[in-house]
């Protein structure tokens, strides 16, 4: 097997992640549009009706303008799927930050990254720990940026339950969006992670936004019915819809816990997949 060129791959990664980045930050998932056009047609309030056609609006003048579709262009986070043939190396997390600071530059993005104490601005959207990049194996060199804006990652909350309480996700998924209320901007997409340890339950919530929206399961659908009966509606000015969709991830967890994380993403569930031309 032929060892591959650790600059081209730094090349291909660093423009890869600026594609990516530009296209999540400008152009909605196929699977969200969805959504969010089946909502705008089944809505009955007036005002909930006028703000989905302002969200529509908004969409299309990102598309045809191609500027990104909300001043909160978020932080990075970032998705890695690495071939047997890559090495994991600093050089792909450097390629990553390479990636950022171009799309932050050239698209342009909102420089977001502080210092958490200080409150420095990096001005390009790196920094420590930033961009979140998170790695698994994969048959394809891929790369994808979930941008997430603060609104709606403010409000999300992770809760460690007993194993007895099972039948308080349900309550903690609908109260956690009775305390966000307007402000994550609905009509919300949100992702629950259910298992794994504390930190875990969170990544798994956040990768739920990264799953189709436009189907679910009869359990998704069960919370998303409880969530849209608070009547929170569009922009919180009420409505049949407060969400959109809710995905939920699960992991294996000790038998004496029952981590549940939820992870509030706006209408705008901006993401995209670029794979990686070496």
């Amino acid at each position: 097997m032929q060892t591959p060129d650790p600059s081209r791959i730094r090349t291909a990664l660093a423009d890869a992640t600026f594609r990516a980045y530009r296209e999540a930050a400008v152009r909605l998932p196929v699977d969200v549009l969805k959504v969010i056009g089946n909502a705008a047609r089944a809505e009955t309030n007036p005002v909930a009706r006028g703000e989905f056609s302002n969200i529509l609006q908004n969409i299309r003048a990102a598309g045809e303008l191609g500027v990104p579709m909300c001043q909160d262009t978020g932080v990075p986070v970032i998705y890695l799927t690495i071939p047997p043939d890559v090495p994991l190396t600093q050089d792909l997390y450097d390629a990553v930050a390479d990636g950022v600071r171009r799309a932050t530059k050239e698209v342009p993005l909102r420089p977001n990254v502080v210092d958490p104490l200080t409150r420095h601005n990096s001005g390009d959207n790196t920094g420590e720990g930033m961009p979140a990049i998170h790695v698994k194996p994969g048959e394809q060199f891929t790369v994808t940026v979930l941008p997430k804006g603060a609104g709606a990652e403010n409000m999300s909350r992770i809760a460690m339950l007993l194993p007895s309480q099972v039948d308080q996700i349900e309550k903690f998924v609908v109260e956690t969006m009775y305390l966000a209320g307007s402000r994550p901007c609905p009509p919300v997409i949100i992702g629950v992670g259910i298992g794994g340890t504390f930190d875990g339950a969170a990544a798994l919530a956040k990768e739920a936004l990264l799953e189709p929206v436009d189907e679910m399961t009869a359990y998704e659908e069960e919370l998303l019915a409880a969530v849209n009966r608070l009547g929170i509606g569009p922009m919180g000015l009420g409505g049949d819809f407060t969400a959109l969709a809710v995905k939920v991830k699960t992991a294996g967890c000790h038998t004496a816990s029952l981590p549940v994380a939820v992870n509030i993403q706006c209408w705008a569930n901006r993401h995209a997949t670029v794979e990686v031309k070496r």
